[in-house]
């Protein structure tokens, strides 16, 4: 008896020292959240994206791929250099969220209890904006031949708004998501001489207009872009207090650039405006940096191409878009600042699948003078797995096969200010 007192408490101690098993991730618990948070914006019906990621019947299949691609870190999709910038847009999961999906695969994936679900998520069926106050979509579908390369086709269509609009938010919606390698929404003002005498609500294509003047027209322009769509890239967003604007009278001109398939093809693409609920204190314009004059050598895996502006006013830098074709390697903004050290904002390994805006968590000021410079690398080697032909020198060119290097960024100036004002070289202080 004596021996069993004195053993007991050590027994006890023994037994309180047996570690604590965490509880197993849940789908409903654990998982769920980070899907709506990471995943749900693309991966649900309705998306072109493959499957969708809503419900635990619709996940648990696909469970050991998607621990692999966010262990690669392939998905969410995110090609910026963590070495430089910080975005708003930026859907990366963390180190602890990728070891939640890891721990619950390994698991074997169980549902857990379906009460501990957080509230779905109410997305606007059919766009990933909010409910669009006004969508115009192509009057005639655009027709697709079955092989071969697509001239741009442009699309006129009247918004005939009798008064000023503000836009909060826009989206491209392509009718046919396979068909559609990128779109433009320029922005054509009533007094606006661009492609004036082109046909209204039908595709045409440059070539097919009657005057040189008009094919001309085509190729260039000087309107405000509304939107750019690519694969992957995000509508758009302008934070509450700025917006991007749309005179009364205008028109919206859709620039589309389709892909082949095999067959024959139609497409009737929309966009979606959401109109700010206050007028803004800050217009949104679009600009851009291009080099259109590089060849690059055949074989050459580190083509070097640059680019260089002057900024002509004070202006908010908001947003920044890289553009490239199949053999783009890298693209990297800098921002040069007189009397102080070279700033790197982005520098982006570039996908062409996937061809992301990226949004600074902080809109940096920028002064009169300033230099923004783009710098893009081009990988015409066999090495690249998207190269079409590495034999051959490649130039700009609209396909994708051609070359193409293009650094959209989004600035912000005062309410009053449009493009053309904007570059006439004094000083518009910010207000």
């Amino acid at each position: 008896m004596a021996f069993a007192l004195k053993a007991f408490p050590l027994l006890l101690l023994a037994a309180l020292s047996v570690p604590i098993q965490a509880a197993s991730p849940t789908f409903y618990r654990d998982i769920l959240p980070i899907l709506q948070a990471r995943c749900q914006n693309c991966h649900r019906k309705g998306e072109r994206t493959p499957m969708p990621l809503v419900t635990y019947r619709q996940v648990k299949p696909f469970a050991a791929a998607i621990r692999k691609a966010v262990r690669s870190r392939t998905m969410p999709p995110w090609f910026a250099d963590p070495c430089c910038g910080h975005f708003s847009n930026n859907p990366s999961l963390t180190k602890q969220e990728i070891a939640a999906i890891s721990a619950w695969v390994d698991a074997g994936a169980p549902a857990g209890n379906p009460h501990d679900a957080p509230p779905p998520v109410h997305w606007t069926k059919g766009w990933r904006i909010a409910k669009p106050d006004v969508v115009f979509t192509m009057p005639v579908a655009a027709k697709i031949p079955a092989s071969g390369d697509t001239p741009y086709k442009e699309i006129i269509i009247p918004t005939h708004f009798k008064k000023n609009r503000w836009v909060q938010m826009c989206e491209i919606r392509p009718g046919n998501s396979m068909a559609v390698h990128h779109a433009v929404a320029y922005v054509r003002p009533p007094n606006s001489n661009w492609l004036r005498g082109a046909p209204i609500g039908v595709p045409f294509s440059a070539n097919q207009l009657p005057t040189p003047k008009l094919r001309r027209d085509a190729q260039w322009t000087t309107s405000e872009v509304l939107l750019l769509y690519a694969p992957g890239s995000p509508p758009g967003r302008s934070p509450t207090g700025f917006a991007k604007f749309i005179p009364a009278g205008s028109d919206i001109v859709l620039q589309m650039h389709y892909m082949t398939m095999g067959h024959p093809m139609e497409d009737r693409t929309s966009i979606g405006l959401v109109f700010a609920k206050n007028p803004p204190h800050m217009r949104v314009l679009t600009l851009q940096l291009t080099n259109d004059t590089f060849t690059i050598p055949p074989g050459d895996p580190d083509m070097r191409v640059g680019v260089h502006g002057s900024i002509p006013n004070d202006c908010l830098l908001l947003s920044l878009f890289p553009h490239m074709h199949l053999r783009g390697k890298t693209f990297t903004y800098y921002l040069d600042t007189p009397g102080k050290p070279r700033r790197t904002l982005l520098l982006v390994h570039y996908n062409f699948r996937w061809q992301l805006h990226y949004r600074l968590a902080k809109p940096i000021p920028l002064k009169t003078g300033d230099i923004l410079q783009a710098v893009a690398t081009f990988d015409n080697s066999g090495n690249n797995p998207d190269n079409p032909n590495p034999s051959v020198a490649v130039s700009w060119g609209d396909q994708s096969s051609s070359g193409m290097m293009i650094g959209f960024f989004n600035v912000a100036v005062p309410a009053g200010i449009d493009k053309k004002q904007f570059f006439v070289r004094k000083r518009q202080p910010l207000k």
